[in-house]
């Protein structure tokens, strides 16, 4: 044992404090806890208690108990830098999640237009995200269609995408790699093309790959559609990956309207061993946000 380690192991235990927990802004908080599914953090989600440094930020997510990491950015991030935070994942047991895998055109059409330079974009993008996902060891990759196309009706939008999606699933395949389609929210965003989960289902039927998948991000849903758990039975065949996030503010779990631990118990009842994402933010600042995020996903994952 170093001398950092031993002594906050003296400190801890001159307090009665196990060596097993760890005291964050004077909270006492248990270390390995044991969750039912595998929620991701983000970078940033715990950055006043573990530093600006993202290998010390996967540590701290390890030593709290959690078992995935989701990183949107990681495509854009120095290769070095990739390299250390996927050996770091390996060590600590951290599974990997989604990163987008492409440019996001959020206020002109692309995929939606069936513009074949727009399309020889895309996939070149696909083929630099097989790279990264195999250097992280990413399985799943996010991928959003873009915006409308005003200037064509939204069957041949939809039959372009489809196209766009077939042709990307080619390059996947071979890989055992997934993109999951993610809606997203009319009110967030509007004018794009996905919105809803029939509509990814649809698609995702449609391309008829194990390579094209649905991102159910529970946040956008219930703002979009709400009815989440007949919409999740509905989709549940091609529903590859979760995020979440809670509404209004999306913020973590309890600071909103859904009531998150009856649906993680569906999803864990379905047997859903898979990665949920823990995409939003903390709903207060500084090193008691943090604690909050910690508290409300031990509160919510005590559905057994």
């Amino acid at each position: 044992m170093n001398r950092r380690n031993f002594t906050k192991a003296t400190v801890l235990a001159g307090m009665g404090i196990s060596k097993s927990s760890l005291l964050l802004n004077n909270t006492v908080i248990k270390t390995g806890y044991k969750y039912n599914l595998h929620y991701a953090p983000h970078i940033g989600m715990f950055k006043n208690h573990a530093g600006n440094d993202p290998i010390d930020q996967l540590n701290f997510m390890a030593d709290l108990g959690f078992t995935a990491f989701e990183d949107n950015d990681i495509r854009v991030r120095d290769i070095s830098l990739q390299e250390k935070m996927s050996s770091t994942m390996i060590k600590r047991g951290l599974h990997m999640g989604v990163f987008v895998a492409h440019k996001i055109y959020w206020k002109e059409p692309n995929l939606t237009s069936g513009d074949i330079s727009s399309r020889k974009e895309f996939l070149d993008y696909i083929n630099k995200a097989i790279s990264v996902a195999k250097r992280v060891n990413a399985k799943w990759m996010t991928v959003v269609p873009g915006h409308l196309d005003l200037r064509q009706d939204i069957s041949y939008q939809t039959a372009n995408v489809i196209e766009s999606l077939k042709q990307a699933s080619n390059l996947l395949e071979p890989h055992g790699l997934v993109m999951v389609l993610e809606p997203l929210n009319f009110r967030d965003h509007p004018g794009l093309f996905l919105k809803q989960s029939p509509q990814a289902y649809e698609i995702c039927k449609s391309v008829n790959s194990p390579s094209c998948k649905i991102l159910f991000d529970i946040y956008h849903q219930q703002i979009q559609e709400g009815n989440l758990i007949p919409n999740i039975e509905n989709c549940w065949d091609e529903i590859e990956y979760f995020q979440i996030g809670d509404n209004p503010g999306r913020n973590e779990p309890t600071t909103g309207e859904i009531n998150y631990k009856n649906v993680f118990k569906y999803i864990h009842n379905k047997g859903y061993n898979g990665i949920l994402g823990m995409e939003h933010g903390n709903s207060n600042p500084g090193k008691k946000g943090e604690l909050d995020v910690i508290n409300a996903y031990q509160k919510v994952d005590n559905f057994l």
